[in-house]
């Protein structure tokens, strides 16, 4: 059956690969941590979703960070010291991105109740092209075949929260407007790209960045430990300006159906 949905764009670690978004966040601290400087989970976390070298550069901004780099350096991070970072960072990332390929649970089902409906599938990403290179023949193995893939170096002064990797997607779908698109992400950057581009947003809680926990993690946690910290990351979502919170993309297909009548009314 034909959809009122032009297409869903997704964003790829915590929300449709890489439960727990844990890929970017352990080589993040890694990278610093070759430098001497200790960097939280917290704080590797907290820029999720960024381009990586503006991630790294929004790290190096933090005013502990910044301490610790003078304490050690004598002077807070350059414009030199971010590129190095970067240039350290992406061999690190490209070591172990494939360790943390699995699709999450709900994915490639989802794909395909889409493309079942005409809705179009693309994808953004704070990753480079080099690494989703690695990525995208492993995510076509478990079923999930967007039709169209924007990296964060695709797009000049492209990176999140600015729309311009979903109107690319989009483009390249040939797909509009933009109203009738959804935009599903894992981050706040993301889902104010989503904003920023005119879209219907759908944050993730569960399995994404915010909770940051893998599958594993989130299934030793207390009932009432997981409940009160995903209404949390819900109510963060929400004050952000998203349109919906779902847990994972399990739940997208029930979601869709209901923003199609929604569309349709």
């Amino acid at each position: 059956m034909a959809s009122t949905l032009a297409a869903v764009i997704f964003d790829w670690a915590g929300t449709v690969i890489d439960y727990g978004c844990c890929a970017p966040a352990q080589v993040f601290q890694s990278t610093f941590a070759n430098r001497g400087i200790q960097v939280t989970t917290a704080q590797a976390r907290e820029p999720m979703g960024m381009a990586k070298w503006d991630h790294i550069r929004a790290i190096c901004d933090m005013p502990s960070v910044q301490a610790a780099w003078r304490e050690r350096y004598g002077e807070v991070p350059s414009e030199q010291d971010v590129q190095a970072l970067y240039a350290e960072f992406l061999p690190l990332q490209k070591a172990v991105l494939l360790d943390h390929a699995l699709l999450i649970p709900g994915a490639a089902a989802v794909c395909e109740f889409l493309k079942a409906r005409d809705v179009a599938v693309g994808s953004s990403t704070g990753y480079t092209r080099e690494l989703m290179e690695m990525l995208l023949p492993e995510a076509r193995r478990q079923g999930f075949e967007p039709g169209a893939c924007l990296c964060a170096d695709d797009v000049p002064a492209g990176g999140r929260p600015k729309p311009y990797l979903i109107w690319e997607n989009l483009k390249l779908l040939d797909r509009f407007p933009t109203s009738r698109v959804v935009k599903v992400d894992d981050t706040p950057v993301g889902i104010q790209a989503g904003l920023n581009a005119g879209c219907i947003t759908v944050a993730v809680a569960k399995s994404g960045n915010e909770l940051g926990l893998s599958a594993h993690e989130v299934a030793a946690l207390a009932p009432d430990q997981l409940s009160a910290r995903l209404a949390s990351i819900r109510k963060q979502f929400y004050a952000l300006g998203a349109h919906y919170v779902v847990d994972s993309v399990a739940d997208l297909p029930t979601l869709i159906e209901q923003i199609e009548q929604q569309l349709s009314s």
